[in-house]
């Protein structure tokens, strides 16, 4: 840019300026920069998979989404997420965040008010005369040495906030605080979700363990029958290695399921902010049964922009974003500060609340930035580019929400579908089992058969039972996406601010 057209930039701004401060007495409360709105949805009223939540029947009736944990009647897990959602340190640093951004913004709406001060001091010196003012003051009679400074004084000073900027500063903390208010509740929810996922793995792992060492017990058996009959000569000693190998596989599937009990169960004890092992013997002493519930979603994806944490952190961080325009605008205009000073000052004690002690000042401050080749451009450009990622983040939270609970849906419904089939499998297996068993037993077929059949009981049970506490989980995975796990009192003391 040529001389003259940077001539030309700074005497248009110089002369708007000059306007606007003429203008300002006639225009109270203004700021300048764009005022937030909030950007039109643009979800659809449903979910694309909605109609297969609809036509899913959970073993127990839909609880509240706020309370959702309630619903698969389980005493147990309702305790364990109590003691998560009360004693979880993720959730108490995330509350020491929103302790730290309410602090920033009560600073910021504290910028816009008068400052006051009081200030006093008592000073007793010698003064040296060989400093300048002792060689000049020596020189007159009566001067002494020891002297005491007597001050004291009340001031006051106030940016008038011509321009707006600390408006949208504070328009802009206060956003920001309820975005972190808003993820601390992300954080609620997330624990609360993973507490209870990992307490239906460690149901999950117990009742494959069960089914293990069941089937352990019955391959056992058959080891004894076969031994039976090879003492009868009715049996090989092959047939007796198969039936062993049998029982030895069956008990090659419990070490991983005790390790992924004994993980899981670290795992809730470091949600409920204990030592691992702390609360262990309450969920090994006994497995309580438990029961998938209905889930309903009646509101659609437009549900998600004030139930989903995160959109609404998001939505929050794009109002703070907007503020923050209008505050780099601001610095194209010039600052008139307010101050005035109440004080004594004195050397002679006894004196210093006489009028001769007196000393007012009234100060009237203008700070200007007319030069500063671009400086302001420069933040308000990259004010503009943050709100533009701030909007690009907030459409994809949306975008996220949505796909979050189409997956959800789609893994509950399915799963439940393949969960219903597995249960028929298992009850064909036991029958098969059984027959061959029988037939075994009357010499009618070979061992092989039956080995074959107990094989594929094991495998079915096994995945009937890793099924069950799947479905449970995919059903806490729907409230998850849902934005569950939120009391309303704490949403509407949100929206109200």
């Amino acid at each position: 840019m040529n001389t003259l057209a940077l001539r030309l930039q700074h005497t248009r701004r110089f002369a708007l300026s000059a306007l606007f401060v003429a203008l300002v007495p006639l225009l109270p409360g203004c700021a300048v920069g764009p005022d937030y709105r909030q950007p039109a949805s643009t979800l659809t009223s449903t979910y694309d998979n909605q109609s297969l939540l609809q036509q899913r029947v959970g073993e127990t009736p839909a609880p509240p989404l706020d309370t959702w944990w309630t619903g698969f009647a389980d005493p147990q897990l309702t305790r364990i997420v109590q003691r998560v959602l009360d004693q979880n340190l993720d959730l108490a640093k995330s509350m020491a965040r929103v302790e730290q951004a309410r602090a920033v913004a009560s600073q910021a709406g504290a910028e816009r008010l008068p400052q006051g001060s009081l200030d006093a001091q008592v000073v007793r010196q010698r003064q040296s005369t060989e400093s300048p003012m002792g060689q000049v003051g020596s020189a007159f009679p009566g001067y002494k040495r020891n002297q005491t400074l007597e001050t004291v004084g009340v001031g006051a000073s106030w940016e008038t906030d011509l321009a707006g900027g600390l408006k949208r500063g504070e328009e802009a903390a206060i956003a920001q605080a309820q975005a972190a208010e808003a993820s601390h509740t992300g954080v609620r929810i997330s624990v609360a979700s993973e507490a209870a996922d990992a307490y239906f793995r460690v149901r999950g792992a117990q009742q494959r363990i069960s089914v293990a060492e069941e089937q352990v017990k019955t391959e056992s058996n058959l080891l004894d029958l076969v031994k039976d009959r090879l003492g009868s000569g009715l049996a090989t000693n092959r047939e007796q290695a198969q039936a062993q190998a049998l029982v030895l596989q069956a008990r090659a599937t419990l070490p991983p399921l005790r390790t992924e009990l004994s993980t899981q169960l670290n795992r809730l004890d470091v949600l409920m902010g204990v030592q691992p092992g702390t609360y262990a013997k309450e969920l090994t002493a006994s497995a309580q049964p438990y029961r998938v519930p209905t889930i309903t979603d009646t509101e659609g994806p437009a549900s998600l922009l004030r139930r989903r944490p995160d959109v609404i952190a998001a939505e929050r961080k794009l109002a703070a974003s907007n503020a923050r325009i209008g505050q780099a605008i601001s610095e194209y205009y010039p600052k008139v500060s307010l101050a005035g000073l109440l004080g004594f000052d004195t050397v002679h004690s006894g004196q210093l609340l006489s009028s001769a002690a007196f000393q007012p000042q009234a100060i009237i401050g203008l700070h200007w930035r007319l030069f500063d080749f671009g400086r302001v451009d420069d933040e308000v450009a990259q004010a503009k580019g943050a709100n533009a990622e701030a909007l690009a983040d907030y459409r994809q939270s949306m975008l996220k929400a949505t796909e979050d609970v189409e997956n959800a849906i789609v893994t509950l419904t399915q799963l439940e579908l393949q969960r219903s089939d597995v249960e028929q499998e298992v009850a064909a297996h036991q029958v098969a089992r059984d027959a061959a068993q029988d037939a075994y037993k009357g010499g009618a077929i070979s061992l092989i058969e039956v080995l074959d059949e107990d094989r594929l009981l094991l495998t079915s049970r096994d995945q009937l039972a890793q099924l069950h506490a799947n479905d449970a989980r995919a059903a806490v995975s729907t409230f998850r996406a849902l934005g569950g796990g939120w009391p309303q009192a704490a949403r509407e003391d949100v929206a109200q601010k």
